[in-house]
């Protein structure tokens, strides 16, 4: 017989934070120039190697998660993981290149042995690399844990990311087989279309505070995934317990995206697609595979600039949040935050801004 789980789960849009009395004075005192505030320090459950950053990440997709877009998130502080379509040489040219950002950059990879060998290759190529993002569309199978386990064994002091996955028990397995850091989030993302082609999925802000709850329980991390449309919703996942929030539509768009600006009835747009999209899969595997469907779109966003125009309008409001609930650094704050639900988010009268 089918089950229903008839509790309630709850997306970023089902909900704001609310404020609590303040003894911060303005938005500056969180904004120290030490960085103390908005840097988080991380030591890793299984690779026991540490990190130190502001915990945003650009997703691993070609359009985002690419060279130009890790240089400008990383002079912030930020981090990116790097698609897996780049050659060795890609790699060795960015890394002589881009010494400092080596830091804040993880090379990813599949289940396929020719995805391991390769990062194996960049890895003894460039030493200063101490991150491994494995990423799949459906973390449950037992190949995807079968594969985590592998790359424990073959790179024991490597920090392994692993999902992706919205379930607390499947974070532990994850965690037990060698990962650090669990990513979150089956649907969530604004060209991921699992749900409607699959009928699965899980709301974002649930599954980031319940697998948040059981990945802290094991001293392992999680990254929320998808699913924020402005900087109030990284709040938002921020405050629900993840550790890291990644991020592709928001990101994409810009000066260091991949891809040409398109003119489009007068406005410039740059394409922007999911890396499980028919356009994903024609440039990278010749096309998508009989027995499955494509479960990602492909789009038009508006141009949007330089990237750091937006960083600075993520990171300010993620200082505000702090402020409104008493918070002075970036690690007080899911302490500090209380959900409400609503059933309205804005005031849209005069559209979206």
């Amino acid at each position: 017989m089918p089950r229903i789980d008839s509790d309630i789960k709850l997306d970023f849009k089902d909900v704001l934070v609310r404020p609590k009395r303040s003894t911060l004075k303005s938005r500056s005192e969180v904004e120290l120039q030490d960085k103390v505030n908005l840097t988080r320090n991380y030591t890793f459950r299984n690779s026991k190697k540490t990190y130190e950053g502001i915990p945003i990440m650009a997703a691993n997709m070609d359009t985002v998660g690419n060279f130009e877009m890790a240089k400008a998130l990383a002079s912030h502080g930020l981090f990116s993981c790097i698609h897996k379509h780049y050659t060795v040489q890609d790699w060795v040219d960015f890394a002589n290149n881009n010494p400092e950002a080596l830091k804040h950059v993880a090379v990813s990879s599949g289940t396929s042995q020719k995805e391991a060998d390769k990062v194996a290759e960049i890895i003894a190529a460039i030493p200063a690399i101490q991150f491994i993002c494995l990423d799949v569309a459906n973390g449950y199978s037992e190949v995807f844990v079968q594969t985590v386990k592998e790359f424990r064994r073959n790179f024991p002091e490597h920090t392994i990311f692993a999902g992706n996955v919205v379930t607390g028990e499947m974070v532990e397995e994850l965690l037990l087989a060698g990962a650090d850091i669990i990513k979150v989030g089956i649907g969530p993302g604004s060209v991921c279309t699992t749900r409607k082609k699959a009928g699965v999925g899980y709301p974002q802000l649930s599954a980031v505070i319940e697998c948040a709850d059981a990945a802290h329980g094991l001293n392992g991390h999680i990254i929320s995934d998808g699913g924020c449309t402005c900087p109030g919703d990284v709040v938002k996942a921020f405050g629900a317990g993840s550790d890291f929030v990644m991020l592709g539509g928001m990101f994409s768009g810009h000066d260091q995206t991949e891809g040409e600006v398109i003119e489009r009835n007068g406005k410039r747009m740059k394409l922007f697609y999911g890396m499980s999209s028919a356009t994903a899969m024609n440039k990278h595997v010749g096309g998508v595979a009989n027995y499955r469907a494509s479960e990602g779109k492909t789009v038009e966003v508006p141009y949007k600039g330089d990237v750091n125009c937006t960083i600075l309008d993520i990171l300010g409001g993620l200082r505000s949040a702090c402020t409104y609930v008493g918070a002075s650094k970036l690690k007080e704050l899911s302490r500090r935050t209380t959900f409400i639900r609503v059933t309205q988010q804005t005031n849209d009268i005069f559209g979206h801004s």
